[in-house]
């Protein structure tokens, strides 16, 4: 059901007005609300329809929109959670755009000057905030890729290639790492083990060989992730390969000195503002090249703070998977960078293709898994319902099936999981089959063992909350383990709790994202430990600050991650979040093998469902 927030009643609204109507409905929260008032009262508009698209404006980036788009709006909203949404008073979207293109509140077209709080651009409505970032990525990005390629030293190029390809010069990740060593801003894209972060150790190998060749010291390299997660895997990625790779030694140093960060850590904490950063277009960063992996979890607002920063000269590699879920935030860059399937049809001459065309290179090996776990990935993905049936049908654990990559535990979701336990066996085996070497090395104190054991396997929900939400399956899994009774009966803490960092703490060196597990060292002692670039660091539990336990995650909290298995736990056909997108980016979080715990109408619901976020970037990029 929808939460209690969002169906909260503003008290102070006119009774069977349009925009209580709105409210109790669940579409529009007192916070919505409450803004549009305060704006309305500023400008001196009070119309009830002018104050009701000012409340989707400001709700569009709450659930992710860029902008609200009057003409579609009434049948692409939804409700979190479940529930069906009622019948409203939806206006014409012709004479409610021209009602608000006579608002003093609403500045018209892409040319007006007037500073006013909403945009309208025919029947999409922004907060100028947003309206000014879309447009700023749109043209930071094209500028950077118009022009010629930049000069290189073709022959070191060229024997760089073959040494790190081998026999791979003519693949995609060779295309890949040659074009964004020739241009300013590049994209790689692919599936998890497509080989994105080794293409990116190539390619800043090259860059120090091309230095080199022209009697310049190494470039000045940026990583960078969203999450610290996400940032700490790629830096292990590129470290790994720089142990391997035929490089001069002083190239193979730097690699190896290279740390990565969160996007938010590179820009630089503002001291007094939450949404400002230290680095911005009056204090550039100093680096030559910028790359940044899981792109697909940036928003609009980020990746517009990110582009002031890089200096127009430095090199920008974005790299993630467009598949993906995006951004909690507003936006969904990386989807709209790269661009519809059909923005580049086959036999369209490479001059008559958009500029942005040229700087993107997608991958489609996957090194990392095969079989039944590839296929399944794959028909999601492509939203093919038929051969994701197929796949599931011959893991399927009821009828003898699941000894591959998949299986398939076939259960009706629409109850309560306390109700269903009967069927959950296989669930339940895995929880404790994991659970109990994490739970066993956190008591003895081996910090190594627990760490290790949190990336053996993970739950994965869609909600957070509710009966098939994190909270109650992290409750469930304590109870199946009995870790409260052997450890602090009163409090939170006991040894084996796995923890995932929901706030950034720059004082503690904890950002959003970051996995840790509560270890009992000397004389019974608490610890809560974290495994940092630097090594491992321990904290006593009184001092984090927003944490949760992590034997579940809902998708959007695992994405960055990855994990030996996992168990996706589908919700009731009748969630709205239950989405293509986060049943794909639940599975790609294995690299062995999937346990997915639903009913046949839920996989087909979340198939056949795409997420379609509104925004203008990509008409921006690709016209």
């Amino acid at each position: 059901m929808a939460d209690e927030w969002a169906t909260e009643r503003v008290v102070d609204l006119p009774p069977g007005s349009v925009l209580e109507q709105f409210n109790l409905a669940g579409v529009l929260v007192p916070g919505d609300l409450h803004v549009a008032n305060a704006l309305g009262r500023l400008g001196g508009d009070s119309d009830a329809l002018v104050m009701l698209a000012a409340a989707l404006a400001v709700r569009a980036p709450r659930v992710g929109h860029v902008l609200a788009d009057l003409a579609t709006v009434s049948s692409t909203v939804t409700l979190e959670g479940e529930g069906q949404l009622p019948e409203l008073p939806w206006p014409e979207p012709l004479s409610w755009s021209k009602r608000l293109a006579e608002s003093p509140l609403v500045a018209v077209g892409e040319q007006a000057r007037e500073a006013r709080p909403l945009r309208l651009l025919g029947t999409a409505l922004y907060l100028d905030r947003y309206w000014r970032d879309e447009r700023f990525v749109a043209s930071e990005v094209l500028a950077r890729c118009a022009g010629e390629d930049l000069e290189v030293d073709e022959a070191v190029l060229e024997e760089g290639v073959r040494r790190l390809f081998g026999d791979s010069t003519g693949s995609l990740q060779a295309e890949a790492s040659v074009r964004a060593l020739r241009r300013r801003f590049s994209v790689i894209v692919g599936g998890p083990g497509t080989g994105k972060t080794t293409t990116v150790a190539r390619l800043l190998v090259l860059l120090d060989e091309q230095a080199a060749s022209a009697g310049h010291p190494g470039p000045l390299v940026a990583l960078a992730a969203p999450t610290g997660k996400a940032a700490g895997r790629m830096a292990e990625a590129v470290h790994e390969e720089a142990r391997r790779l035929h490089m001069a030694t002083a190239a193979r140093a730097r690699l190896l000195d290279l740390g990565a960060s969160t996007v938010h850590r590179l820009l630089g904490r503002h001291p007094s503002s939450a949404t400002r950063f230290r680095h911005d277009r009056g204090n550039r960063l100093p680096h030559d090249v910028v790359v940044v992996d899981e792109t697909s979890m940036m928003s609009l607002p980020l990746m517009a703070r990110l582009l002031e920063a890089a200096r127009p000269e430095a090199r920008l590699v974005l790299l993630g998977d467009q598949h993906q879920l995006a951004s909690v935030e507003a936006g969904a860059v990386l989807a709209d960078i790269v661009g519809p399937p059909r923005a580049l049809p086959l036999g369209v001459p490479s001059a008559e293709r958009p500029p942005i065309a040229s700087s993107i290179t997608a991958l489609r090996d996957n090194y990392r898994f095969s079989g039944a776990l590839a296929e399944l990935a794959g028909g999601v993905r492509d939203g093919d319902v038929g051969h994701v049936l197929a796949v599931l049908s011959r893991n399927d654990l009821s009828h003898g099936g699941g000894e591959s990559s998949v299986a398939w535990l076939r259960v009706e979701t629409r109850e309560a999981a306390e109700t269903r336990e009967d069927r959950l066996e296989p669930l339940v085996s895995a929880v404790l089959a994991h659970g109990r070497p994490l739970v066993q090395a956190a008591r003895h104190g081996q910090v190594d063992e627990a760490l290790m054991a949190l990336d053996g396997f993970r739950l994965l929900c869609a909600h957070r909350d509710g009966p098939w939400g994190a909270s109650t399956w992290n409750l469930l899994s304590e109870r199946w383990l009995d870790v409260r009774s052997q450890g602090a009966q009163d409090t939170a803490w006991y040894p084996g709790r796995p923890l995932i960092v929901t706030e950034n703490d720059y004082g503690l060196g904890l950002f959003n994202g970051d996995v840790g597990v509560v270890v009992r060292g000397e004389e019974g002692r608490l610890s809560a430990m974290f495994r940092r670039p630097g090594g491992l660091v321990a904290l006593s539990p009184a001092r984090l600050g927003g944490s949760e336990t992590a034997f579940a995650l809902t998708a959007h909290r695992a994405q960055g991650s990855e994990f030996d298995e996992v168990a996706v736990l589908l919700p009731p056909p009748g969630s709205r979040i239950l989405t293509r997108e986060l049943l794909y980016t639940a599975l790609t979080r294995a690299k062995r093998r999937v346990l997915l715990v639903g009913s046949e109408e839920s996989v087909v619901c979340a198939v056949k469902r795409p997420v379609a976020r509104a925004s203008g970037l990509a008409a921006r990029l690709w016209g």
